[in-house]
C-alpha cells in the first residue's frame, strides 16, 4: 500500500527557512522526500541551513529574499521555479516580532509598518505568487502560514504583531474557500512559546522560566523540529480533503 506521507517528486518552499520553525519544517519535508527551496535574508544562515538540508540527499536551494519587497518575492519565486520546476507546498513562515515592548499609546507608525511589512504584506506577496502558479498549472497544492497564539489570545504591547497573525488566519481561510475548486488547500499554524532566535531573549530570561514555563503542561519550550510532522502531513496526500484549518502547537499552553 502506498505511503501517503511519501513526498518524493514534490517541492516545498519555506520562507524564513534558514532557522527555527522554518528549518524544522524544511528538514522534515526533505526527509519525507521533498525537494526544498528556503528563502531568507541572511546569506550566512542560508548557507548553514542548506548544508544541514543537503545531508538528506534531496535537491536543496537557498535564495536571499526580503519577503516584504514585492519585486524580490516575484524574482525569488521565478528563480525557484527555474531551479526546481514547481512548488507543491508554500510555507509562508518568515516573520519578525515587535521591538521595545512599549505601550500601544507610544507605538510609532514606523514600528507598526516594520512588522506588518514582513508578517502580513510578505505573506500576501508569497501566497499570491504560489497560488497563481498552482492554479495556472492546473491545480493541486497547499498554502500554509505561520501565525501565532497572539492571533487568538491577548498580546498587549504587541498589537501590531497580533494584527498580522490574526490577518494571517483570515487570509488563509479566505484562500481555502477561493482555491478549493482547484484542489489547492490552505491552513494556518499557531505556535506557542517556541525556542528560536526570535524568542531567545524572552524564553531564556528568569522571568519566563519561573512564570511562563510552569504554564506549559509539557514543561518545555517548543523547538523548530516540533513543526516537522504537521508540515509533512499538510503537504501529503493524507490531507487532500482537509483545508481551512488552524493548528495550535503549543505544548498545551493555551489550555492551562
Amino acid at each position: 500500500m502506498p505511503n501517503p506521507f511519501d513526498l518524493t517528486g514534490k517541492v516545498a518552499l519555506i520562507t524564513g527557512g534558514n532557522s527555527g520553525i522554518g528549518l524544522g519544517m524544511a528538514k522534515a519535508l526533505a526527509e519525507a522526500g521533498a525537494d526544498i527551496a528556503i528563502w531568507g535574508t541572511n546569506a550566512t544562515k542560508n548557507a548553514m541551513a542548506k548544508a544541514q538540508l543537503d545531508e538528506t540527499g534531496r535537491r536543496v536551494y537557498a535564495l536571499q529574499c526580503d519577503v516584504g519587497d514585492e519585486h524580490a518575492v516575484e524574482h525569488a519565486f521565478a528563480a525557484t521555479l527555474d531551479l526546481l520546476g514547481r512548488v507543491d507546498g508554500c510555507f509562508a513562515n518568515a516573520g519578525v516580532s515587535g521591538r521595545g515592548g512599549r505601550s500601544f499609546l507610544e507605538m510609532t507608525t514606523e514600528e507598526w509598518h516594520r512588522v506588518t511589512r514582513i508578517n502580513l504584506d510578505g505573506a500576501f506577496y508569497t501566497f499570491r505568487a504560489a497560488a497563481r502558479h498552482m492554479v495556472e498549472r492546473g491545480g493541486d497544492g497547499v498554502l500554509v502560514g505561520t501565525a501565532s497564539l497572539a492571533a487568538i489570545e491577548a498580546a498587549p504591547r504587541s498589537e501590531h504583531y497580533a494584527a498580522t497573525k490574526g490577518g494571517m488566519i483570515s487570509m488563509v481561510r479566505a484562500m481555502a474557500v477561493e482555491f478549493a475548486r482547484h484542489s489547492v488547500r490552505a491552513h494556518a499554524i499557531l505556535p506557542g512559546w517556541i525556542d528560536t532566535n526570535m524568542t531567545a531573549n524572552a524564553v531564556n530570561s528568569d522571568g519566563f522560566k519561573t512564570k511562563v514555563l510552569p504554564r506549559v503542561p509539557m514543561r518545555r519550550w517548543g523547538t523548530g523540529d516540533d513543526f516537522g510532522g504537521i508540515a509533512v502531513y499538510l503537504m501529503s496526500s493524507a490531507s487532500k480533503y482537509h483545508t481551512g484549518d488552524t493548528f495550535v502547537i503549543d505544548g498545551g499552553y493555551s489550555l492551562f
